[in-house]
């Protein structure tokens, strides 16, 4: 099942290009195709088009389609044309294809969210017995949530990490501060940047609660029961009010309208400095730069520079941040990712396809660059 889920969203999600440019054939074909249960654009469109994201660009110049992104079993596609597509209605007996649901890809995402600050929201000061952590079935309680109701539901959620540029991100304590040694690990790679800024602050859901008390009489805290069992709290942890729909009901993929130049991979969710299929990322790119979710793009690692032993032999060395001279390697594509939640600076991309692991530091591209 992951495997066909793992093809299905490779395939699907690069399907909407939002330019045009010149169709090009990937050698013969038939004149018409019947659309089959189990095909997506991208499968119809790679088989004919070099460029198969462009189907939606085809379609929409032929007003006889009436949705450019959605197919069904059974239509008959004329291929007869490269530069006139067009589309015979078949039976109407199954979905359509075309968006990507939720559903085919909310396992795989996680639930994080960029804040400017975070100072100020309420944090669990304690558990119930004196435990030194808290899961489901326990009560925490917390201070600073004044005006509260019992029965109010709020999100557990951690600081984890900062993010800025021109180092993408550092390891956060609870109360805020850089953890001590942080960073060793990517001493070795500081990507480029022209940017020197702040990002903002990752907060990570790590459970949920419903408030059973509020503070009052000698209790300076309010008790929050706690529901989930995935992550322990500990104290320190913020509050947040729960979110009733924190993604979207479906993601129709498509080209970034304005991609900045310099947008970068900040971090990979739940690792250290590489992500593949199904991982989740962020880029430091976010709403305020034109990007929104279904947003595709490629990720790129930019070309190495490294010594030439024939010119200067005094050096052997060949990692990322070598810029002593020597020759410059060409870009390197890695994947292609999915914008699935937005924020004013940051945004979170699911990676869906690609031929290699995805670094932090890679820098994000149309989705045509390869």
């Amino acid at each position: 099942m992951l495997k066909r889920l793992r093809t299905v969203l490779a395939v699907t999600m690069l399907t909407v290009a939002s330019y045009a440019v010149a169709i090009e054939s990937s050698g013969s074909h038939p004149d018409t195709y019947v659309v089959r249960k189990g095909d997506t654009l991208w499968d119809i469109a790679a088989r004919f088009l070099d460029k198969p994201w462009l189907w939606p660009e085809i379609w929409q110049a032929n007003p006889q389609v009436a949705n450019p992104h959605l197919i069904y079993p059974g239509d008959v596609l004329s291929l007869a044309y490269l530069d006139r597509v067009g589309v015979q209605a078949g039976p109407r007996q199954e979905a359509p294809i075309g968006a990507i649901p939720l559903s085919e890809i909310e396992p795989f995402l996680k639930n994080l969210r960029v804040t400017d600050d975070f100072g100020h929201l309420p944090y669990v000061v304690g558990f119930e017995d004196n435990r030194l952590r808290g899961s489901a079935g326990q009560a925490a309680y917390v201070k600073g949530l004044d005006g509260t109701q019992a029965g109010q539901r709020y999100a557990v959620v951690r600081p984890t990490v900062r993010y800025a540029l021109p180092r993408t991100f550092r390891d956060l304590k609870p109360d805020g501060r850089i953890t001590p040694g942080d960073g060793n690990l990517w001493k070795q790679y500081v990507p480029p940047s022209d940017r020197n800024v702040f990002l903002g602050h990752e907060l990570a859901q790590v459970n949920v609660g419903t408030v059973t008390r509020v503070a009052g009489g000698q209790a300076t805290v309010a008790t929050l029961q706690l529901e989930d069992s995935g992550h322990e709290v500990r104290a320190g942890d913020r509050l947040i009010p729960v979110e009733a729909q924190p993604y979207d009901l479906q993601f129709f993929p498509h080209a970034p309208a304005n991609l900045p130049a310099g947008v970068r991979v900040l971090a990979v969710a739940d690792s250290f400095s590489t992500a593949g299929p199904r991982d989740v990322i962020a880029l430091s790119a976010g709403s305020l730069d034109g990007m929104d979710n279904g947003t595709v793009v490629s990720l790129w690692r930019e070309g190495s520079h490294i010594n030439n032993p024939l010119r200067r032999v005094e050096t052997s060395r060949q990692n990322d941040r070598f810029r002593g001279g020597g020759e410059v390697l060409p870009d390197e594509y890695a994947a292609h990712a999915m914008v699935f939640r937005t924020f004013d600076k940051v945004s979170y991309a699911l990676v869906m396809d690609g031929i290699k692991p995805v670094r932090v530091g890679y820098e994000a591209l149309h989705p045509d660059a390869r």
